[in-house]
């Protein structure tokens, strides 16, 4: 089956390059996204939930610690 699809020059740009550095063709690559999008496929990036401690501050907004301090927080 034919069909047309305007894809933006710039996209369209990006899409020749990626297919090229992948050694395929752009509607080989064009086929493995929609058959991916089809069959439910994660998407190519995926924001993940970053948890971040909480501390405590006797004046809400500003904290000051050192490096030191910082990196015993967020790596214990």
């Amino acid at each position: 089956m034919r069909t047309t699809v305007d894809i933006p020059d710039p996209v369209y740009r990006r899409l020749k390059t990626e297919a090229a550095q992948r050694g395929c063709s752009v509607k080989e690559l064009v086929l493995r996204g929609v058959k991916a999008e089809l069959e439910g496929g994660k998407p190519a990036r995926k924001a993940q939930a970053v948890s971040l401690p909480i501390i405590d501050s006797k004046r809400p907004g500003w904290l000051r610690l050192t490096n030191r301090e910082i990196n015993e927080i967020l790596f214990p």
